[in-house]
């Protein structure tokens, strides 16, 4: 097991906007996942994943009841997934991943975003060849024999285990692998009654990228600023 390479955060915007923006993208992170699959956790794993996500992040349960309600009845909200692609501030290429009912509005946000913040707004493919979508999962080390974990999640499709950290400096074990095992992982990790911090779904950079700070921090305001609309679930990046 070794040190898994991740790339920065963004930390600029107020505490209590990042807990309603994450309880936000939670939401419909859910009402995908039921409209894909479901509303039983028992039968419908992206939910299950979606919901494990939900109690990490301490989303409120009156919530989470809500946006399976909402997305099992008629007039629910249908969602589209959009990715756009672009590069940002000193050539930094970013992936932005939308959930989104209203594509023209989307698309403008963004490319707003990445005129206003020293970046360009790209065709699809210009830079998603330079990541990989994997299955991320993060664990709290305690109490888990990590040298046998790992040999026998191999057999669930595990590629990568290394050591990473939470929002907060807090250790952590990340395991990663192939978008198309994400199942066979998570299937693993819930025979040994493991439950994960977080399970996503995310773009891995193939190769990080090392820039002075000033411009480290030209390229996270951009970031900062695509995280902070509405339609945006999550951005990817390769700044080390």
């Amino acid at each position: 097991m070794g040190r898994i390479f991740e790339t920065r955060k963004a930390t600029m915007f107020a505490r209590w906007n990042k807990m309603a923006k994450l309880f936000t993208r939670l939401s419909k992170d859910i009402s995908i996942a039921v409209k894909a699959g479901g509303p039983s956790p028992e039968s419908n794993a992206a939910l299950r994943r979606v919901l494990q996500n939900a109690r990490a992040a301490n989303m409120p349960k009156d919530k989470v009841e809500a946006a399976i309600k909402r997305a099992s009845g008629q007039g629910g909200e249908n969602y589209e997934v959009v990715l756009y692609e672009g590069y940002g501030p000193h050539g930094v290429p970013i992936l932005v991943e939308t959930a989104t009912d209203n594509v023209t509005r989307t698309v403008a946000n963004v490319r707003s975003a990445f005129n206003k913040n020293g970046g360009n707004l790209g065709t699809t493919g210009s830079v998603g060849f330079m990541f990989r979508r994997m299955g991320v999962f993060r664990l709290d080390p305690a109490g888990l024999d990590l040298d046998s974990l790992e040999l026998e999640l191999i057999d669930h499709g595990l590629e990568e285990m290394g050591e990473g950290t939470g929002e907060k400096g807090e250790k952590q074990i990340v395991l990663r692998c192939d978008f198309n095992d994400f199942g066979r992982l998570q299937a693993g990790l819930e025979e040994k009654g493991i439950h994960p911090l977080s399970a996503e779904l995310e773009y891995i950079p193939q190769t990080p990228a090392e820039l002075p700070e000033d411009q480290a921090n030209e390229v996270l305001q951009l970031v900062d600023k695509l995280e902070q609309d509405d339609d945006v679930q999550r951005v990817f990046h390769n700044l080390a």
